[in-house]
């Protein structure tokens, strides 16, 4: 089932059972995903939705950290609330282990061994990760395989 139906089914769901922060938090993702596919006149694939979803997770955990430090509890929690519905339609994280074997593989299948390729690994490693792991980690990993 694609993502996008999942998300439907779901909105479905939430209304029924009448939970209005789960209804909220997946009508904002879908909107964001229809705002998406009108600006870009496409359809999303479910990498494109995968994206948006990760996207809106690292919004609200940075909205969260920011009402902790303005000792706002009450609106952080309604973020972190938000982000656990919307990471419910995220794939299960990578561990480090699996990460590491990406890495591995990809550096083998591109070549790459110095940080000239860096680019390349993580072109070729993007689409198998999106929505799995921190990019901005990954990267840093990356960086430190292939300057040792």
């Amino acid at each position: 089932m694609a993502l996008i139906d999942e998300l439907k089914n779901a909105q479905k769901d939430a209304m029924r059972a009448k939970e209005k922060l789960k209804l909220g938090t997946i009508r904002m993702a879908l909107a964001a995903i229809k705002q998406k596919e009108i600006d870009e006149q496409i359809t999303l694939d479910d990498t494109a939705v995968l994206a948006i979803l990760t996207k809106m997770v690292k919004q609200r955990a940075d909205a969260a950290a920011q009402y902790d430090q303005a000792g706002r509890e009450d609106l952080a929690s309604t973020e972190r609330d938000e982000i656990t519905v919307l990471e419910s339609f995220l794939p299960q994280p990578l561990t480090e282990e699996e990460v590491s074997a990406l890495i591995d593989e990809a550096m083998a299948s591109t070549g790459a061994t110095d940080m000239q390729g860096m680019g390349k690994v993580m072109g070729y490693l993007k689409p198998k990760v999106q929505g799995r792991t921190d990019m901005g980690a990954l990267s840093g990993k990356i960086k430190a395989k292939l300057s040792a």
